[in-house]
């Protein structure tokens, strides 16, 4: 099992669907792998659309701040506490 990594950052609007751009030199490149079917690399950014489904579910919205990780060597994505109870 590799290095469990976890970050915490915001859900941005990007092409016109809620997305998480998280900089590989930020620890993106480690998450590659458990995000194989769900992201991708720009080289630049790891980049993970939400599907609607999740967004609903997580009461995600852009600028909502979201925990990433690859716990369990798949990418797990949680509505971050700093939000508070309800959605942005």
């Amino acid at each position: 099992m590799g290095k469990i990594i976890s970050l915490e950052g915001p859900v941005e609007l990007w092409n016109g669907e809620l997305a998480l751009r998280i900089p590989l030199s930020a620890g993106g490149e480690g998450l590659i792998s458990s995000a194989l079917g769900v992201g991708e690399s720009d080289g630049t950014y790891l980049n993970i659309i939400i599907q609607p489904w999740l967004a609903k579910m997580l009461k995600l919205a852009a600028g909502s701040i979201v925990i990433v990780d690859n716990r369990n060597g798949k990418l797990n994505i949680s509505r971050s506490p700093t939000n508070g109870s309800s959605s942005r």
